[in-house]
C-alpha cells in the first residue's frame, strides 16, 4: 500500500522550473501561492527531493494562520509531515526544512549512508532506510503509509518527478503555466531523468479542469492507470 501521490509544480511558459543556474524564482503569483497553502493543509505529508533543500532550501511550512488553526482543530499537527529523499545524507542540518516550525520529518535514506551521517540525521528526523545504493520510492511510500500517510503532495524538484512518473507512483498533477520564458538547455524541466524512449508506455493524463490564475493558467490532471487506453 501507498500514499495517494498529488504532484504540484509551477513552471514557464517553455516548461522550465528554475533557471540554468538552477537558483529559485517566482513563477506564480499571490493567488496561486494561496492554492499551495491549501494543497499542503490538506496532505498529510509533503516531499521534496534533496536537490531542491540544497538550491531553495524551503521549509515546507503552510504560511497561512487560518489553515494552521484549521489543521489544529482537526487535532492534527500544524505542518504536514515534511519527506526529503536524500540517499547519502547531504541535507545540512541547519536546512530549513528541519529547523523552521513545529512539526514531524522525515529523511529518506539508501543502505549506503555513511553511520555517522546517519546517527546525526536520526537527531533531526526520523530517518528510513529504503533501497541500497538510492532510495527506493516504492519503499519509502510503503513505509509512510505504514506511518499513517495516506495524502501525500510531491513539490520537486525534477529528477524526484521524472522517477515518481516513471515508477507509476503518481495519482493526480497540479501544473501552474507562467507567463514567462527562461530558456536554457540545461535549465531544469519538471520532470528530469533518462526520459522514456519511444518505445516505452508513456504516462498519460485526463485534463479534469484548467482556470487562469495571476497572470498564467493551472492545469489540473488525473494520471490515467496503464490500462487505460490512451
Amino acid at each position: 500500500m501507498r500514499p495517494y501521490v498529488t504532484v504540484n509544480f509551477a513552471m514557464s511558459a517553455d516548461g522550465k522550473i528554475s533557471t540554468k543556474e538552477r537558483r529559485q524564482l517566482k513563477i506564480s503569483g499571490k493567488a496561486d501561492f494561496t492554492r499551495v497553502d491549501q494543497l499542503k493543509s490538506g496532505s498529510d505529508a509533503i516531499m521534496v527531493g534533496i536537490g531542491t533543500v540544497i538550491a531553495d532550501d524551503p521549509s515546507l511550512t503552510i504560511k497561512s494562520e487560518e489553515l494552521k488553526q484549521a489543521r489544529a482543530s482537526r487535532g492534527l499537527d500544524e505542518n504536514p509531515i515534511r519527506v526529503v529523499v536524500d540517499s547519502r545524507g547531504r541535507i545540512p542540518v541547519d536546512a530549513a526544512v528541519l529547523c523552521k516550525g513545529p512539526g514531524k520529518r522525515v529523511i529518506g535514506c539508501a543502505e549506503t549512508i555513511d553511520p555517522a551521517t546517519h546517527r546525526t540525521l536520526k537527531l533531526h528526523a526520523t530517518v528510513i532506510i529504503a533501497g541500497r545504493e538510492e532510495v527506493d520510492l516504492k519503499g519509502l511510500l510503503s513505509q509512510l503509509y505504514n506511518m499513517g500517510v495516506r495524502t501525500l503532495m510531491v513539490e520537486g524538484g525534477g529528477t524526484l518527478l521524472w522517477s515518481m512518473f516513471e515508477l507509476g507512483l503518481v495519482d493526480e498533477m497540479y501544473q501552474y503555466i507562467g507567463n514567462i520564458v527562461l530558456g536554457g538547455r540545461d535549465a531544469p524541466t519538471p520532470a528530469d531523468g533518462e526520459g522514456f524512449s519511444s518505445t516505452d508506455p508513456f504516462v498519460r493524463m485526463d485534463l479534469l479542469e484548467w482556470v487562469r490564475i495571476d497572470e498564467g493558467v493551472l492545469l489540473h490532471w488525473r494520471i490515467k492507470s496503464p490500462s487505460q487506453p490512451g
